[in-house]
Parts: C-alpha cells; sequence; structure tokens
C-alpha cells in the first residue's frame, strides 16, 4: 500500500512542484494551502508523513505543531518543516515542538525523498517495536503488581454498590480484579458527572500517601466486581521497598493520567458527534479494544456532559450510518476506522 504525504504549503508553485516529485516516487499526495485546511485534512486522511511549511496564513507551521501535539490521532504523525527561514532559532523551535526534520527552500529532489524515506522508515520501526514492547510490558507490570496483592481477600460487589463517597477519609487504594466501576461528582444542582471508568486490571481511589486527604469523588459498581482493599500504609511500604514495583506502578498511572487528559479535551473543545465517537473508542481500547463495549446510556451521557436525549439521537446517527450497532446496553462498533475520522 502507498504511504500518504500530506504537504502544507500556502506557495502554489511549490506546493505543486513538491508533489509531483513525491508522487513519480510512488507515494500517495495529498495537499493544502494553508495550515488550518492542513489540519482538517490530516485529521481526515490520517497520513503516514507531512511536510509542512512555516510562514502560512490562517495557521502557521509551529501552530499547526503545536495543534498536533495535543491531539491524540495526529501526535503520532512525523512532521517535516519546509521553509526559507533558516536561522538556528527557527529550527530549534521547530525540533523544540517536535518536528521530526527540516528541510530549507530551495531543495533538491533528493535531499527531500531522502528526509521523506528516512523518517518514514523510522516510524515503521518505532510503531513496530512499541507495539510488541508494549503489549509484553503492560501484561508484565500487571503481573507483577497482582503478585505483591494476591494475599489480600478479594470481595464482591454488586451493580450499584458505593466503593467511597467524596469527602470520607481514603484509607485504602482499590484494584479491581474483575468488573467495572465509575468514579463521578455530582453538582449543584444534582447533575452527575463521571470523571473516569475503570475496569478489569484497573487501579482506582487515589489520594496523597501522605497525608490523610479525603476522597475527591465518588465510586460506584457498574457491573458485578471483584475488587482488592489495599490500605495505603500497606501500598506505600511496599512500593518503597520494591523500587521496579514503583516504577511499574507510575508507569500505569501514567497511562491513566493521559486518558484523562484527553476525554478533557475532547469535552472542552469537540462537536457532541467527535467526543461521543472518542468516548466509544477510547472505552473500547481500555476494555481490551473488544469490538463491543457495554454502558448505559445515563452512564455514557453522564460520561461525556451532556444530555441523555441528546447522545440518544448521536447514536441513532451513528446506527443510521452503519458506524455502530446496538443491543439494550451494549454498543458494538462495526466500522473503527470512520469513527476515528468523526468531526
Amino acid at each position: 500500500m502507498k504511504k500518504k504525504i500530506l504537504i502544507i504549503e500556502d506557495d502554489k508553485i511549490v506546493r505543486e512542484n513538491t508533489a509531483e516529485i513525491l508522487q513519480l516516487a510512488n507515494y500517495e499526495v495529498i495537499t493544502a494551502e494553508n495550515g488550518k485546511a492542513g489540519l482538517e485534512k490530516a485529521t481526515f486522511f490520517k497520513p503516514d508523513l507531512i511536510i509542512c511549511d512555516i510562514l502560512m496564513p490562517e495557521l502557521d507551521g509551529y501552530g499547526v505543531l503545536q495543534i498536533m501535539m495535543r491531539n491524540k490521532s495526529l501526535q503520532r504523525i512525523p512532521v517535516i518543516f519546509m521553509s526559507a527561514k533558516t536561522k538556528h532559532e527557527d529550527i530549534r523551535r521547530g525540533m523544540d515542538l517536535g518536528a521530526s526534520d527540516y528541510i530549507s527552500k530551495p531543495f533538491e529532489e533528493s535531499e527531500l525523498l531522502s528526509a521523506v524515506a528516512s523518517r518514514l522508515k523510522r516510524k515503521e520501526i518505532m510503531e513496530n517495536n512499541g507495539k510488541h514492547e508494549s503489549e509484553v510490558n503492560k501484561k508484565w507490570r500487571l503481573e507483577e503488581i497482582e503478585k505483591a496483592f494476591e494475599h489480600n481477600e478479594v470481595i464482591e460487589y454488586k451493580p450499584g454498590a458505593t466503593i467511597y463517597c467524596e469527602g470520607s477519609i481514603s484509607n485504602h487504594i482499590f484494584y479491581i480484579v474483575r468488573g467495572e466501576v465509575k468514579t463521578f461528582k455530582i453538582n449543584h444542582d444534582g447533575k452527575e458527572l463521571i470523571t473516569e471508568i475503570f475496569s478489569d486490571k484497573n487501579f482506582f481511589g487515589f489520594t496523597s500517601f501522605l497525608e490523610n486527604k479525603p476522597y475527591v469523588e465518588n465510586a460506584e459498581v457498574i457491573k458485578n466486581t471483584e475488587i482488592i482493599r489495599i490500605p495505603k500504609h500497606e501500598f506505600l511500604e511496599l512500593i518503597k521497598s520494591n523500587p521496579q514495583l514503583s516504577l511499574n506502578f507510575i508507569d500505569l498511572i501514567t497511562h491513566d493520567l493521559e486518558f484523562v487528559k484527553d476525554h478533557l479535551m475532547h469535552l472542552a473543545y469537540d462537536s457532541v458527534r467527535r467526543k461521543t465517537a472518542d468516548a466509544i473508542l477510547q472505552l473500547q481500547e481500555k476494555r481490551g479494544n473488544n469490538k463491543s463495549i457495554e454502558i448505559s446510556r445515563s452512564d455514557l451521557a453522564s460520561f461525556l456532559g451532556i444530555a441523555k436525549e441528546t447522545l440518544t439521537r448521536t447514536l441513532t446517527d451513528f446506527k443510521e450510518e452503519e458506524l455502530i450497532s446496538t443491543n439494550k446496553n451494549k454498543i458494538h462498533i462495526l466500522k473503527k476506522d470512520k469513527l476515528e475520522r468523526i468531526q
């Protein structure tokens, strides 16, 4: 399959000449005349690499890169800056923002092709290695953590059971052996907003290890769940005496924080269609990339911060577009790639 390359360049002649060179080298080429149009096309086409000018109307190259770095679906796409700006500070700024390479205009055809081939090859190697290492290391980390607490009692909870309430003293950390738990806050009008949904092999209920701070949210069981309650002092002593376990735990928590930050970005800036699609995809990923997720309409609406009626209309639209199918509280993903491209 041909590699897709997006060229973002406001100079028509440079844009067309660059596109022709890459097309002759057997790449699929997409072009955009400014940064704003380039981001729209990057979101839709998901190119393998982007070649971007710096000085452009609407949105310059630095702005394009900054927005890409905040978008999970775009942040791993390598970007090669292409510009007549050749001062060291300009190049340094681009690299600091996350650019993969820099080509000064005018450039030789061989220089362009060499940079493109090099960045695409590096991306392929990193993706292959990263996927394998991520799967192996996550499994190993979880096995090590489970082993450390295998002597603790496993407690069974029914749907609707309260694990803790906002304001209660945080004496424990919780580990889900099997099942699902939601954490949420209630506003002054009594409306629930779900802050996170945890499933198998997840920790939750974190507050300070050093201070006796209360929980800042509520936790409630969604379906039949088995949980290990770990006293905070026991957990602290264990990670203090086991540096490797401590690092494993920090790594897992960092992954959870990335999920929360992405979710907040979608809530703040995305359309209802976009954030609904992203929520479905995120929840699918947390469940091990199964094609189906099970969640009530009220919980999903609360997770998105929208009215249940609005969510129902959006899911109906997705069904009519044959992106998903539903059966009671189950949502089955039919076309993941199209869900990822929804605006």
